[in-house]
């Protein structure tokens, strides 16, 4: 799965033969550049551009277009040669742009010789920039990687070539641009603006702090992220995939608004706010409401559901996950900074070590001092634009929240005291919060399509189980999680749309099961024996074989008029007690056939209590969608690598908000009969 690159963040290269494609909305000039481990190119013979295209290792384009392929050999590259930089500039032509930020956000991309991509970055945040460093391949330790710099300059190409300490960078640079008006006429044509990028700048690390980088547009170790107005993550049930969000698979804040213009950055240094347009977000910023008027000089307020959709539904579900990738990157972009500040830290420890005159003495401290301030300066810097994401996600976090509607909100949201059941199935539902540790008080909601695509599994085993007075707390917490998703589930549905049935072979569970007895919401009783267990997975298996081939014999009014063709959802608590050899095979049958054709499993179980079955059951597990009764980091993300801590969705304490909810279900199934 490709990566998508955010500011400052590096990524492995496992390939040394690839291409480096660039796309833009006119025609740019692309070239590289190679330096020593300094990051200093040495001469002209250093820049492979229009003019001079071919260097050992890499090979760039004779003219500007709007899309290029860079061909690029590693192992040719030679081994004085620790740095390639990838260039893009505006050329110097009538009628063209003059600056970057006019433009859409141009994007580079690392491919294999397949096409197939490896990281992709998408250069936002760009103003007055007519050139820039997009991407940077840089040796660590014998291996190759990328990072991501976008780190742009208003003088064009003779800054960017001057800043890499290139001697006659002007002279490079009008030769360029010459070499370029001659093959201009060849170039091909723009293509369409991509609308779906995103665009942001960020506080910059100042040139004072990074040797040999200029100051001009920030740094590219920059600890930035998109802001808090949302776009989809790339994944339809979680935080699994990438282009990130829930909702499209995978993809997953600064003081920027929601919608707010890109401010611009000055040559200073500074950085202006963040503005995010992210993908499925609107491309617009919206007019801030009467009542809440946003200062002149000010970016928009946040606004509840201000994301790309049909209907609200739809907008605050894309919104949800459009914050969930803000807040992946914002971590990403801060934790890659500070891996950045720490290695520069290291190895310019080194550098004063291995100096016998500064290794000792008052000079050796006062060296080794100034190192640590630095790396600590550095350190600041990221945080301090990671807090101003955080805010600005926060004050996201606290429009969006009340304003979910009941399959996407916590319990204690108001908007279950006005609870009616629904006319229509929602296009997801929530689980529960997710956090990373940088942001502990920040809660994502945990949100998954409908319907569900695999089944869940609630781990009444996990490691900190000794941390509970009692052996049965821990598990009692899992049953009230399964509780709690069943009855959400049931709340979100029309009546009749969806049913719950429960398997407790030895009736462990009664009291937690409780409010779905008692409320008279479940399709029959909880299924207790190795007989309960036995006939309600016989059933469900037939229905299972009896929906599958009327849907592939395109036959569905053939099926048995009484035949229940509602959605289902088994709860199985205490697995695998009570199950022998055929039910076993039955359950695995159904965690893989069953959410096809609308049957869906909840399991409560401790995986340890299953070791005897070894490997059997390993492909049971791994279907299943894990959850925890009690805070757990054990979502990870392949989109940038986080391991998430998720937060069950629970009834707070003393609050009757369930058996409300549960009560006026059990009366519109009633009517419904």
């Amino acid at each position: 799965m490709a990566a998508e690159l955010v500011r400052g963040q590096n990524h492995p290269l496992w390939q040394n033969r690839i291409e480096i494609r660039i796309s833009a909305d006119v025609p740019v000039v692309a070239g590289a550049s190679l330096a020593d481990e300094s990051g200093r190119v040495r001469g002209t013979d250093g820049v492979a551009h229009p003019g001079a295209p071919t260097l050992p290792g890499i090979e760039v384009s004779r003219q500007a277009a709007a899309e290029h392929r860079l061909a690029v050999d590693l192992d040719a590259m030679p081994a004085a040669v620790h740095r390639v930089s990838v260039l893009i500039a505006l050329p110097a032509t009538p009628g063209a742009p003059p600056r970057f930020g006019a433009l859409a956000a141009p994007r580079a991309a690392v491919t294999g010789l397949d096409g197939t991509e490896v990281a992709g970055y998408t250069l936002i945040g760009l103003d007055a920039e007519s050139a820039v460093v997009a991407l940077e391949l840089y040796r660590r330790q014998g291996a190759w990687k990328i990072r991501a710099v976008g780190q742009g300059y208003a003088e064009g190409l003779t800054g960017l070539l001057a800043d890499q300490g290139l001697p006659g960078a002007a002279e490079l640079a009008r030769g360029i641009e010459q070499a370029v008006a001659r093959g201009l006429a060849r170039a091909v044509p723009a293509r369409t603006a991509d609308t779906d990028r995103s665009r942001c700048t960020a506080a910059p690390v100042t040139g004072a702090d990074l040797p040999d980088t200029a100051s001009a547009a920030g740094s590219p170790y920059d600890a930035q992220t998109p802001d808090g107005t949302a776009g989809r993550h790339a994944t339809s049930d979680g935080p699994a995939e990438s282009e990130p969000a829930p909702g499209d698979a995978g993809r997953l804040p600064a003081s920027g608004g929601p919608g707010a213009p890109a401010t611009a950055t000055s040559s200073g240094g500074t950085g202006g706010p963040i503005d995010y347009t992210h993908p499925k977000r609107r491309q617009a910023s919206r007019p801030p409401a009467p009542e809440t008027p946003a200062p002149a000089d000010g970016p928009a307020p946040p606004v509840a559901g201000d994301a790309a959709g049909w209907a609200m539904d739809e907008r605050l579900y894309n919104q949800v996950w459009g914050m969930f990738e803000d807040l992946a990157r914002c971590t990403a972009a801060y934790r890659s900074a500070v891996d950045f500040a720490e290695s520069r830290m290291e190895k310019e420890l080194d550098q004063v070590l291995s100096d016998p005159r500064s290794r000792l003495g008052s000079a050796g401290d006062a060296a080794r001092e100034a190192v640590q301030a630095r790396q600590a300066r550095l350190v600041d810097q990221a945080r301090a634009a990671l807090d101003r994401d955080l805010a600005q996600l926060t004050a996201e976090s606290e429009v969006v929240e009340p304003a979910l509607p009941p399959a996407y909100a916590r319990w204690d949201n108001p908007v279950w005291h006005g609870y009616r059941v629904p006319t229509e199935s929602p296009m997801a539902v929530r689980l529960g919060d997710l956090h990373l540790p940088e942001s502990a008080p920040l809660r994502i909601p945990m949100l998954v399509r409908l319907p569900l695509e695999r089944g869940l599994w609630i781990d009444s085993g996990v490691p900190d189980a000794s941390l509970f007075e009692e052996a049965g707390e821990l598990r009692h917490l899992a049953l009230q999680t399964a509780v709690a998703l069943a009855a959400r589930l049931l709340a979100v549905h029309p009546a009749g749309e969806f049913g719950v049935q429960v398997v407790d072979p030895a009736g462990a569970g009664a009291s937690a099961f409780a409010p779905l007895t008692g409320a008279g919401v479940l399709d029959a009783p909880p299924a207790a024996g190795a007989a309960g267990v036995a006939g309600v997975l016989g059933r469900l298996t037939e229905r299972v074989d009896l929906v599958q081939m009327a849907v592939r014999g395109g036959a569905s009014d053939a099926l048995p008029p009484g035949l229940d063709t509602s959605r289902q959802l088994l709860i199985v608590h205490d697995f695998p007690h009570g199950f022998d050899d055929r039910a076993v095979t039955q359950l695995r049958y159904l965690a893989d056939e069953g959410p096809d054709v609308g049957v869906h499993l909840l399991l409560v179980a401790d995986r340890d209590d299953a070791a005897a079955y070894g490997p059997l059951l390993d492909p049971l597990w791994r279907s299943l969608m894990r959850l925890t009764p009690v805070p757990d980091d054990h979502l990870a993300d392949p989109w940038v690598g986080h391991a998430w801590t998720y937060e069950p969705g629970l009834v707070p304490p003393g609050s009757q908000v369930l058996q409300q909810v549960l009560a006026r279900v059990a009366t519109a199934r009633t009517k419904h009969m």
